[in-house]
This record gives C-alpha cells, sequence and structure tokens, in this order.
C-alpha cells in the first residue's frame, strides 16, 4: 500500500475545515487601542462623534461670507483672524472676511474659504479675490467623513495600524478584542544536541525551537518552549500539567507509530478526543489533532506535528496558524495565490507543500521550486519565500497554475 493510500488519512481541505468548525474562539478582553496591533476585534464598533467634529477650513486662507460664487477682483472686509485649536465667537456678515488656517472652525455664515494663494491683501481691514471662487470651495463638514452611530469596525476586524488611526481619530481609545491565547510548545526526542560535543556524539541541533521561537516573535503572542526526551511518564505529567494551564499545546515528534511516538496515546489517555489523525500530505503526514475539555466552554487543543523540520515548517504555516486564527473567531484565514509554475515536477500519491522562489515578471506570478525539498532539509528556506501547494498523482507540466501561500 503506497504512502498517500493508507486508510484512515483525511485531505488537507478536510484537516481545515475540522479546525476551523471543533474550535471555539476565545473570550473577549478590553484593552488599550494603542495596544491593540494584530488584534481581532469582539464587538462593532460604532462611532461617538461627526468627523469632522465642526465644520474647518481645509487651507490657510480667508472664510468669507458671500450671497453666491465670487468673481476676480472682489474685495472683502477683514474682521479677524482664527486658528486652529482656537474658540471664537466671530459671526460674518455678507461681505466680510476672517484670515483662518487649516483646522480651524469656520466662523457662522461662512459660505466657502479662498485659499491664501488666490488673495492679495490689500490693508489690514481689506482682501481682494484674484480669481473667481465657488461657493462651498475647502469646507470639511461637520460628519463629512463619519457620522456619530456610523459603524466604524466590525467584529472579527483585525486591528492593523491603519485601523489604529482610523479608530484614534474617532476618539475611540478602548477597544474589546479575543483574548490571544496561551500557548506552550513541546519539542520532544532525545537526539536533540545543545553543543557541538553532543552533536559530534550523534544528535543532532534543535531547528524546531527556534523556528517557533522567531514565528511567534513575528505574530507579538508569547510562547512557553518546553524540551522533553522520549519518555512516556514524563510526557503524561507535562500534558496533566499543560492542559490545565494553556489554551494551545503543539508538540513536535512522537506522533507516528514507533515504539518511542509516546504523544498520541498519552494524549488519549489524558482524555484530548481525537479530531484527526494523519493527513494524505507531505511533509508531515502523521498529524495529529485533539481537544480536551476544560470547562463547559473552554478546551485545550493539542496539534501534534511531525518531528522533521520541514514538516513543522509547514505546520506552523498551514495549520497553527489557521488553529490560532480560529481562536480568535477568525475563518478561511489562509490567503492563497495563484502563479504559473516555471518547472515541470514528477507526480506524488500524496498533496504536496513546496518551498519556492516566487517573483513577478512581465505581470505574471511566476513559482520556482527550489531543491533539497527532503524533510529533514531547511537550507532551500534561505531563498523560499512561499509554500506552493501540488496535487497528488499527477505530473505538473511548468505553466501550469498552482496554488501557494506567502512565508
Amino acid at each position: 500500500m503506497g504512502c498517500g493510500t493508507e486508510h484512515g488519512l483525511i485531505s488537507i481541505d478536510e484537516a481545515l475545515q475540522r479546525i476551523e468548525t471543533q474550535v471555539k474562539p476565545l473570550a473577549s478582553e478590553a484593552i488599550g487601542l494603542q495596544e491593540g496591533l494584530n488584534r481581532y476585534l469582539a464587538e462593532d464598533i460604532y462611532s461617538q462623534i461627526n468627523l469632522p467634529l465642526f465644520s474647518q477650513s481645509a487651507v490657510d486662507g480667508y472664510a468669507i461670507n458671500a450671497a453666491s460664487d465670487i468673481t476676480a477682483d472682489t474685495v472683502f472686509h477683514l474682521i479677524g483672524e482664527i486658528r486652529a485649536g482656537q474658540l471664537s465667537d466671530v459671526v460674518l456678515n455678507e461681505g466680510q472676511a476672517v484670515r483662518i488656517f487649516t483646522g480651524a472652525k469656520v466662523p457662522q455664515s461662512t459660505s466657502t474659504v479662498a485659499r491664501q494663494e488666490i488673495v492679495k491683501v490689500v490693508d489690514s481691514h481689506a482682501i481682494q479675490i484674484q480669481t473667481t471662487l465657488a461657493l462651498d470651495s475647502d469646507i470639511r463638514h461637520t460628519g463629512e467623513e463619519i457620522r456619530q452611530g456610523q459603524c466604524l469596525a466590525q467584529q472579527g476586524q483585525q486591528l492593523t495600524v491603519g485601523a489604529i488611526a482610523a479608530l484614534s481619530m474617532a476618539g475611540v481609545s478602548t477597544v474589546q478584542v479575543y483574548q490571544y491565547p496561551k500557548i506552550a510548545v513541546v519539542v520532544s526526542g532525545d537526539e536533540v544536541a545543545t553543543s557541538i560535543a553532543e552533536f559530534q556524539a550523534g544528535k543532532i541541533f534543535d531547528a524546531n525551537a527556534p523556528m517557533f521561537a522567531a514565528w511567534f516573535r513575528s505574530q507579538l503572542q508569547q510562547v512557553e518552549i518546553y524540551h522533553i526526551a522520549d519518555d512516556r511518564q514524563a510526557t503524561a505529567e507535562l500534558f496533566h500539567r499543560l492542559k490545565h494551564q494553556v489554551d494551545v499545546i503543539v508538540t513536535t515528534g512522537g506522533v507516528s507509530v514507533g515504539d518511542y511516538d509516546f504523544i498520541r496515546p498519552v494524549a488519549l489517555e489524558q482524555d484530548f478526543q481525537q479530531i484527526f489523525w494523519k493527513i494524505r500530505q507531505k511533509p508531515g503526514k502523521p498529524m495529529f489533532f485533539a481537544k480536551y475539555a476544560k470547562s463547559d466552554t473552554q478546551d485545550c487543543y493539542l496539534l501534534g506535528l511531525a518531528g522533521n523540520p520541514a514538516a513543522v515548517f509547514v505546520g506552523i504555516y498551514i495549520y497553527l496558524d489557521s488553529l490560532l486564527k480560529a481562536l480568535q473567531s477568525q475563518a478561511n484565514t489562509l490567503h492563497w495565490f495563484d502563479a504559473v509554475l516555471m518547472q515541470n515536477l514528477k507526480a506524488d500519491s500524496r498533496e504536496r507543500f513546496l518551498r519556492m522562489s516566487a517573483q513577478t515578471l512581465n505581470g505574471q506570478l511566476q513559482v520556482q521550486p527550489l531543491a533539497k525539498q527532503q524533510s529533514h532539509m531547511l537550507s532551500n528556506l534561505m531563498q523560499a519565500n512561499c509554500l506552493v501547494r501540488i496535487p497528488a498523482y499527477s505530473e505538473i507540466q511548468a505553466g501550469t497554475l498552482v496554488q501557494g501561500i506567502f512565508i
């Protein structure tokens, strides 16, 4: 039986769909808007104010009261000055003007604003408009951008830099967002080296823990990383403690069927309920996903990844990212692009995620496969900027459209 035809394997799409439907969003919390970068809103936000708050000048110039459009050489009587932020009780009569600056509140009865470039100052009490000028020029009206009660942002929306700026301008200072999950990463295995001496003794250096640490740092999320030997009792003790303390446990290694693959059997003994095990993909087939009910409303999720670093890399960008987004009430979060494959690829019995280099040439996005795609190899990540999804069972010809995600 081929590796891709093994009984019980599910597809990539089914695995992602199970994550989306089985995961409960976390509770919400109120935080200061300025601390909200990358967080997801747990409620709609409605404006408490009009924006602008008041009608104001869009330029440095002169606020004018005129009965109709102004013709060139018309003279107005200058009666004062209003700066931005200054309160003024000036009321313009027809034929009067006041010096005004950008953002300043226009006086009552203002019919238009003349920018200073088209105004000639006759003397300290008079100005002359040098070109024709329409009524209602260069005035920002109350509520022109946002009306009080208008929906500014929707539940589930991510707080980007721009969103934070826009909400700040509308006077929003506190937002309700989904909580960040508490996360533990468990790197299992007796073979991990911490020094050159250990490496020469037959062990390997750990790429997985630094990979996780860097990825979570890029997501602005904190994580606790544990190293554990291939020991059943130690695994059970750690899971028993973590399942009550965290929302997500991510493991590497120990999820296949070897003599020392304890992650899945120990998790099941610890009352985790299996959601899926084994995906028809390469790398990372023996992936394990389960949940433990901490309470009626809260679960702890366990995502067990294969130990090879390329499988871990794929697991992070495809499945862990989807899991964390589902905890923030996000669905369908993988943004696939279409690109032209630039090289023939042989058939495989499993759908594959290949590390590739994407670039745009002559307006067309193209992807080039990289060498050294084996699951224990990571060196091509120095050149890769995307993971490309390759269908199973058929040779793929250069020029075919394929899907990928940027990494």
